[in-house]
């Protein structure tokens, strides 16, 4: 591992910088010494955009971790390989299979890959690497593979189905989240947490031997949670000793603002543009 490692937000629900963009995603930069990862890519070209105007070298990538198959995570993906051509990804079996979403009035959408994020993966053959258990992705830099469901509380399907008469309920196998050790501790990236977001940290756990997480950001999947889920999943992380939070993309808002609220001056703002740095052991 670097001696230090930056994260840079590509893609996100928010932005709050000139210049920059954003959209319904997710999209993050990890750069490590001479190694540069992407974790998703969001759902347009859009994540190359903000990368030229902030400065990252996304032709450069080595790695994209793609953390499941929905369309917001995976649409820049023929956009990101067609500049880093060189580039491994890693990605569940599961992420390739057919994807729709219930809407709230009954109709039902495509959520899956695009059909040219889809040809991208394809061409690019020996080079994707199929996540099913943890995978060391670069030194230092792992990915969870598939995450177990073990609470009771957390709503890990939703309105996902394998079939668009919805008669198939999407498990979403593939998610899976990215993870190192910094000084710091354990920092976890998300995707969209759709295993659950404690179910993942304490995969991350059990996978480091009990080491402590320091900071999690990204998609929390809160968006439709009943208070009760959100008040359980803030007493987890109090008692996993979480010390930052970066709640991102599908959190949404009143559990973003509750997060806010239950962890003073420890949150972070993940919108477009934002950076972080980490020391490396």
């Amino acid at each position: 591992m670097s001696k230090h490692i930056s994260l840079t937000i590509l893609v996100a629900n928010s932005v709050n910088a000139r210049g920059l963009m954003a959209e319904h995603g997710w999209a993050v930069c990890i750069q490590t010494g001479e190694q540069n990862l992407l974790f998703d890519t969001g759902q347009s070209p859009l994540v190359l955009a903000n990368a030229q105007m902030l400065g990252v070298p996304l032709r450069k990538t080595n790695d994209v971790v793609l953390s499941h198959g929905h369309y917001d995570h995976t649409g820049g993906l023929e956009t990101v390989l067609a500049v880093s051509p060189q580039a491994r990804v890693f990605v569940h079996p599961a992420a390739v299979a057919l994807k729709y979403a219930r809407r709230d009035d009954g109709r039902t959408v495509s959520a899956g890959m695009t059909a040219p994020a889809a040809q991208a993966l394809r061409k690019q053959g020996a080079w994707v690497n199929w996540t099913t258990d943890v995978i060391e992705v670069a030194a230092g830099v792992f990915v969870t593979g598939k995450v177990p469901r073990l609470t009771t509380f957390e709503d890990t399907g939703g309105r996902f189905f394998l079939d668009e008469q919805c008669s198939q309920p999407d498990p979403l196998a593939d998610d899976q989240a990215l993870f190192f050790e910094a000084n710091e501790g354990i920092i976890v990236i998300l995707g969209c947490a759709h295993a659950g977001v404690v179910n993942t940290l304490h995969h991350i756990r059990q996978i480091t031997g009990g080491k402590p997480i320091h900071t999690v950001l990204g998609g929390m999947h809160l968006l439709n949670a009943k208070p009760e889920r959100i008040e359980q999943t803030i007493e987890a992380f109090h008692q996993l000793g979480i010390q930052r939070l970066g709640p991102a993309h599908c959190t949404g808002m009143a559990a973003t603002a509750r997060l806010w609220t239950a962890f003073p001056g420890r949150c972070l703002d993940c919108s477009v543009g934002a950076r972080l740095e980490f020391a490396g052991i």
